[in-house]
């Protein structure tokens, strides 16, 4: 009896045990909103944020050998629906020969929320979900659960800088979707995988995480090699024959990884193989690095014949001519023009890179959003205009108008400034990746890549200055460049007639009406001082001034709220949500992203994307065109370009039907590029 009572008493002592170590989860559970105000009819995204005791883990999607993907049952508003858990990149464990898909560290699930339409501000919206999963050591697991609520109200959607920020770390961890199609073949008992990949692009440790069960054997090594601009990955086959598709994540890098979806196909043979594991992290950062960086220098290149540049700099184009062949002077102006670029670019890089470190969802071109910028370029760009006409000259202004045309390194300065300030609102080949690794890089890195940037738009001037075969070519001056300089003058007016109608896109006819009369007050101001300038009368300027400041001073009276004239139909403006419903209805989507100020997204529309062969096109297709309008800074779509990588516009889109991933199209549009989409 007594040996009895004591194996009782140490089954009841290991029972308790066991229900107090259950009653304390391992993993702690916590649902949270980037928003607490949701807005009715848009889409908003909560979190599922895990975080493991020390030695502790929870697991994937596809857990492995052994494990149990994250369960949710939601308990939710009428309406109101909640999206699949988004899994971010895993992290691999072996242990006694079997290979788990885990989460070692603190992690988070997203799940997009959508709200319905027609709901009143105010009105409460009650989340629940009951939660379960799988809390590991490399010695026991214990099934936890939690039942989690959340407490929202139907409001505009604002999300708070701190929130903005924990959200964006969220999405940082979350693979990013591949649009190319990858390739895979079985044979022999092998499994191998071709996956589209740059040769160029940096790779840590490369490892492919298959959502697709049977595809292979977890816990056979992956053998990773590069073959031009493939990554072939292989392995031992799994027990599933005869797959059709193939569907997984590749990890690139510590917590990096793109979605990606493979079909049957050839699969080159192995190539060069990659460095074990951690060999290349230092190394991959800095191709990255330089990767971007040159990429910057050739997208400022290619913005020197933007249409959107070229206004501002043919003025420079007069000054080098007028140099003539003196060295000394070409050189002087190359630097003070390429200071000028290299300084504006530079400043508007910091001061984006210190908004987004604020919470602030802006991206490349900010300062074009807000009406009085546009404002201030249209009264800048009217005067440079009136001065090219000859209306007044004022060669020691050392900005405006005449600073910009005449002679010296102050004039190159700014005309150099002038024309970053206005050339960056445009993202041309090449900038578009750059400019998107910059919002992602290290600060540092990051200058490095508007540096360069400024770099690039400089660059054909810096090689005219420095190289004296080249200036040689430049014609003699002459009597021609008074005539070529009045010619000028009319690109420069085209420009400012732009400035206006998208001073009306902005902020409305009002504010349009306000900027022709600012512009008429300056013109009547500039030619006033001009004519007492031409009679040789002392301080010719003074009368003009306070015309001048009245003009400038209509910047105060522009209202910064949005127009309300001329929007779109709703059922072509962008939204998440309308987005996600045309793609549950295996709608195919044309998506593209525009401003009013970026002068090659109103080429590419003008000359493809409305024209009468791609409307009809589409229409016999069934082709829907959303259009994301950037012109005044929507965080939305701010958010949605940051998430592909990118911080400018344009960005096109084509979404299948029938799901899978999209197709981003090039940024130079043809109608037969789009007519194709539909065949």
């Amino acid at each position: 009896m007594p040996l009895f009572r004591s194996i009782w008493l140490i089954l009841l002592l290991v029972v308790c045990a066991t229900q107090a170590e259950a009653a304390r989860n391992h993993i702690r559970a916590e649902l949270l909103a980037e928003t607490g105000e949701p807005a009715p009819g848009q889409t908003t995204t909560l979190a599922l944020a895990m975080t493991p005791d020390p030695e502790w883990h929870g697991y994937w999607k596809n857990p492995g050998d052994a494990g149990m993907e994250t369960r949710v049952k939601w308990t939710l508003p009428d309406g109101v629906t909640a999206g699949p858990l988004q899994y971010p990149v895993p992290d691999r464990m072996l242990l006694a020969g079997l290979m788990n898909y885990v989460y070692e560290s603190a992690y988070a699930h997203l799940i997009r929320l959508e709200v319905p339409a027609g709901l009143k501000p105010g009105t409460a919206m009650p989340i629940r979900a009951e939660v379960d999963w799988l809390a590991c050591t490399k010695e026991i697991c214990v099934p936890e659960k939690a039942t989690l609520a959340l407490d929202l109200i139907v409001g505009d959607g604002s999300v708070q800088p701190a929130e903005r920020t924990r959200f964006d770390q969220f999405r940082a961890a979350m693979p990013q979707p591949m649009s190319q199609p990858a390739r895979f073949a079985i044979a022999g008992g092998r499994f191998r995988i071709a996956v589209p990949v740059p040769a160029d692009f940096a790779l840590d440790d490369p490892y492919f995480y298959p959502l697709t069960d049977g595809a292979l054997n977890y816990s056979e090594p992956q053998r990773a090699s590069r073959s031009g601009d493939f990554l072939v990955l292989e392995t031992v086959a799994g027990d599933g024959g005869g797959l059709r598709q193939v569907e997984g994540v590749l990890a690139t890098g510590k917590g990096k990884g793109v979605r990606l979806s493979a079909m049957p196909g050839p699969v080159p043979a192995d190539g060069t193989p990659l460095a074990p594991a951690g060999e290349s992290e230092g190394r991959g950062l800095m191709a990255t690095i330089l990767l971007s960086f040159g990429a910057a220098i050739l997208g400022g290149i290619v913005l020197n014949i933007m249409p959107c540049v070229f206004p501002i700099l043919s003025l420079k184009a007069l000054s080098l001519a007028k140099a003539g062949p003196a060295a000394i002077h070409a050189r002087r102006d190359a630097l003070a023009y390429g200071a000028g670029v290299i300084l504006v670019c530079l400043g508007l890089g910091v001061l984006l890179l210190s908004l987004r470190s604020g919470g602030e969802m802006v991206g490349w071109a900010f300062q074009l959003q807000d009406p009085r910028v546009s404002l201030l370029l249209l009264l800048l760009v009217c005067a440079i205009g009136f001065n090219l006409a000859g209306l007044f000259e004022l060669p020691m202004l050392s900005l405006g108008g005449s600073a910009t045309s005449g002679e010296g390194a102050a004039p190159a300065f700014w005309t150099g400034a002038l024309a970053a300030f206005v050339a960056t609102p445009c993202t041309g080949p090449f900038m578009a990746g750059a400019l998107g690794a910059a919002l992602v890089l290290p600060t540092a890195a990051s200058i490095a890549i508007f540096l360069g940037l400024g770099f690039g738009i400089a660059l054909p001037f810096l090689a005219l200055g420095f190289i004296p075969a080249l200036r040689n070519r430049l014609p003699r001056p002459g009597p021609w460049m008074e005539t070529a300089r009045h010619i000028l003058s009319i690109p420069m007016f085209a420009t400012a007639l732009g400035l206006a109608w998208i001073l009306g896109r902005q902020a409305g006819v009002n504010a349009m009406a306000i900027g022709i009369g600012a512009a008429m007050l300056l013109g009547a101001a500039l030619w006033w001082g001009g004519a007492r300038q031409r009679k040789g009368r002392s301080h010719p300027w003074w009368p003009a001034i306070p015309a001048i400041a009245a003009a400038l001073g209509c910047i105060l009276l522009i209202p910064r709220e949005e127009a309300t004239a001329g929007e779109m139909a709703s059922n072509t403006a962008f939204s998440e949500s309308r987005l996600a419903a045309l793609r549950q209805a295996n709608t195919p989507v044309f998506l593209y992203f525009t401003a009013d100020w970026c002068l090659t997204c109103k080429v590419n529309e003008k000359a493809a994307i409305e024209r009468a062969e791609v409307t009809n096109a589409f229409e016999k297709r069934g082709i829907v065109t959303l259009v994301g309008d950037w012109t005044r800074g929507d965080p939305v779509i701010s958010r949605f370009l940051a998430e592909r990588g990118r911080a400018g516009v344009p960005l096109y889109l084509f979404y299948p039907a029938g799901g899978g991933e999209p197709t981003e199209m090039p940024q130079v549009l043809t109608p037969s590029m789009l007519v194709a989409l539909a065949s």
